[in-house]
């Protein structure tokens, strides 16, 4: 089947050609002109448009609406034949660089060395030997271009300079016919496109210095995956042809091909490109790893969960892509000024040619300030303006493990000024964790620690995970414990058994309080506890023709996330205040709002009315940024402004934070909310920044011009530095790092 005539409903296609704001606007309104489409957006830097439909629409009806305009699309590669890059032309664009500049040299030659006293001014005959073929020829994409957009009713870069350029050569060559003139200006036509192309050729270059993100994520996925038979032989396969459920291996130092899940060995993954994460993760059987990372020491059998377009990497290229294709609402500006912007400026230049021509008299001066002004006037900056620095500031993002969905969401979160924080699996570790133990008079905390986790040990509850985690920790190599007898659990009140001959009891106060356990020795501690949110449970020992014993009391809470409190304080610095939003009781709440210094905390709220609490917010003014683990908060992090959903460590709500919010954190660090907040602000000032040296290069450069104060080489020279300035002004984006570095 012809991909070409597939049916799309969403579709990006490459442009050839655009070389300018006005370029991207034709484009935009050939497309949207289509029947059925209803979204289009095309993006200078990345030269492709994105096109949104209500229902199928053939590529090649949108790929002929693009080619009426006069520019180019390059057809689509079978999707089982891989594109193959065309062979470049021996004339490549820097060669065409190179021979314009060998051309245009000779004629403006006298004009560097005449401050010297040195005079080598050509015969006019050699002057137009050596235009001529810089002006038709290698300037012969200016026609083109300039002539399509005519054509479509448009004007564009390539118009202005064919019309300087033509101008001032058609002068030279009417002065060389009739013997009139004391100049020519032949090396102003060539330099000019000269220049224009050097501009071109070098934020050619520079453009793709902006996709370098991009580059660097496809490279993390390996081509071929070691398979497993079911002979038990392994096998070398493509990756198109390894299926979910097949157990791949994966050695030391290799990157790992699929998603899925740990088997076999144990190792530490390096997921830096894709987390941002610094150091080297340990995983062993049961966990999860992702496509692209880099295994450590050890073996590794992984059963595959995902594979192709659906693993993790792949959808982290897909929302890279799609934030860098898609347009941040500044742009709006931009695209309303180059709508009118060609004409404005050719008529500006006949008035500056009438004016000069009718009020002095000298219609020669008069041509050569009208071609200024037609060539100062290139809009190349403007459309660069924007994309650039979202490509660049994305890109420097998503290698920090920071995925950017939009360029809305980008340019919304630089605002913000609350950020609200869901508590577990956010700020803390989301799983209970053995935060006190006190042991009762006669009885030491070693001895009471190792109890409990001898009546636990086999137990997947959380609390029983928490207390032999804190066990094992503390375990000494003379420590042994028999293995607990008679083991029974106490549905609502806790756990029995038999350790070393003793009958034990581990489980809630109402339990202790129906055993007859006197608690009293341990009140005030446990009230403290409870006073900070902790859950208790109690250890207890029944004593045969006596009263029971209590022997115990252990105190589990969530633990703050690492780095929390650093990152509450960055937010803090940064001017923001800072929410906590939690479904928890108070005293926990209340407890981790202290230790974090959060600026407000609500407590028992239900995931449903925390939304409502991020709205009351946002109709008090202020911007809201939410931020959770996409799971139960996705009505909040939908109701924000912007939200932030953090992934976890196993890769688990992964899928929901990508479609919940605007803003994913691939690493579980708090702290990568500033970061998110810092690169969208650095960003958004240097969209700002360039849009303001843009405009002033024609707000400045257009009067001057006019008026006379630079002559067209000096005005294509300009030009073309505006557009290199911009991007090189964006790739400083570049050098971003997390924590304000």
């Amino acid at each position: 089947m012809d991909t070409a005539l597939a049916p799309v409903t969403e579709c990006t296609l490459p442009i050839d050609g655009m070389t300018c704001a006005s370029c991207v606007a034709r484009v935009e309104r050939a497309l949207k002109k289509v029947p059925g489409v209803t979204e289009a957006e095309v993006n200078l830097a990345t030269e492709q448009a994105t096109v949104r439909a209500s229902g199928p629409i053939a590529r090649a009806t949108l790929a002929a609406a693009i080619r009426r305009t006069g520019f180019g699309v390059p057809d689509e590669a079978a999707p089982e034949a891989p594109a193959v890059a065309p062979k470049e032309p021996w004339l490549g664009e820097g060669r065409r660089v190179l021979l314009a500049a060998l051309l245009s040299l000779p004629l403006v030659a006298p004009m560097l060395l005449s401050p010297f006293g040195v005079e080598a001014m050509l015969p006019g005959g050699w002057q137009a030997l050596l235009a001529t073929p810089v002006q038709f020829w290698l300037g012969a994409r200016f026609y083109r271009a300039g002539w399509h957009a005519l054509r479509a009713g448009s004007g564009n870069m390539d118009l202005l300079v064919a019309l300087g350029t033509s101008a001032a050569y058609a002068l030279s060559l009417w002065l060389l016919m009739t013997g009139h003139g004391h100049h020519l200006y032949f090396e102003s036509a060539a330099v000019v496109i000269t220049l224009v192309m050097l501009g071109k050729w070098l934020e050619s270059r520079a453009k793709h210095r902006t996709v370098e993100a991009i580059r660097a994520l496809r490279a993390l996925a390996p081509e071929t995956a070691r398979v497993i038979a079911p002979d038990g032989s392994e096998q070398e396969r493509p990756l198109a042809r390894v299926r979910v459920g097949d157990r791949v291996v994966i050695r030391p130092g290799e990157r790992v091909p699929v998603d899925g899940e740990i088997v076999e060995g144990a190792s530490h993954l390096d997921e830096s490109l894709l987390t941002g994460e610094s150091l080297p993760v340990a995983r062993e059987p049961g966990q999860r790893v992702t496509g692209g990372a880099v295994n450590g020491e050890g073996r590794l059998v992984v059963r595959t969960r995902a594979t192709g377009a659906e693993t993790t990497l792949a959808r982290i290229v897909r929302l890279v892509e799609s934030a860098q294709a898609k347009k941040a609402p500044i742009q709006r500006l931009v695209d309303q000024v180059s709508a009118v912007f060609v004409p404005v400026v050719i008529v500006l230049a006949l008035l500056t040619l009438l004016g000069w021509g009718l009020i002095g008299g000298d219609w020669e001066a008069a041509l050569l300030r009208a071609v200024a002004v037609l060539v100062i006037a290139c809009p190349c900056a403007l459309g660069l303006a924007t994309p650039a620095a979202i490509m660049v500031g994305t890109g420097a993002a998503a290698r920090h493990g920071i995925l950017i969905k939009d360029a809305q969401a980008l340019e919304v979160a630089q605002a913000v000024r609350v950020v609200a924080f869901d508590k577990t699996g956010t700020l803390t570790a989301g799983r209970p964790a053995l935060t006190g133990l006190a042991a009762a008079p006669g009885l030491s905390e070693h001895e009471a620690l190792r109890l409990a986790a001898a009546l636990q040990a086999g137990s997947e509850h959380p609390l029983a995970r928490a207390v032999n985690e804190a066990a094992r920790a503390q375990a000494s190599a003379t420590d042994t414990v028999a293995a607990a007898a008679a083991l029974r659990a106490e549905p609502g009140r806790g756990v029995s058994g038999t350790v070393e001959g003793r009958a034990l009891r581990l489980g809630s106060q109402r339990w202790m309080d129906e055993l007859g356990v006197a608690t009293a020795p341990l009140h005030a501690q446990a009230q403290a506890w409870l006073a900070q949110g902790h859950t208790l449970s109690w250890l207890a020992e029944i004593v045969p023709g006596g009263p029971p014993r209590l022997l115990g009391a252990l105190a589990f809470g969530d633990t703050l996330k690492p780095g929390a409190l650093e990152a509450i304080g960055r937010l803090r610095a940064m001017g923001l205040r800072t929410l906590l939003l939690s479904g928890d009781n108070r005293s926990a709440v209340e407890a981790a709002g202290r230790l974090l210094g959060i600026d407000e905390v609500r407590a028992e709220v239900l995931p449903g009315d925390k939304a409502g609490v991020i709205q009351a917010l946002r109709e008090g003014g202020r911007k809201v940024a939410m931020v959770g683990d996409g799971l139960n908060d996705a009505p909040a992090l939908a109701a924000a402004d912007v939200g932030l959903a953090i992934t976890h460590s196993d890769g688990t709500g992964t899928d929901v934070a990508m479609h919940a919010a605007g803003i994913t954190l691939m690493r579980g660090d708090p702290g990568a909310v500033a970061d998110a907040i810092d690169i969208s602000r650095r960003t958004t000032r240097k969209i700002r920044q360039n849009l303001f040296w843009a405009f002033v290069y024609n707000i400045v450069g257009i009067p001057l011009a006019a008026a006379g104060l630079l002559s067209p080489v000096v005005a294509g020279a300009a030009m073309a530095a505006s557009s290199v300035s911009v991007i090189s002004n964006a790739l400083l984006l570049s050098r971003w790092r997390p924590g304000g570095r």
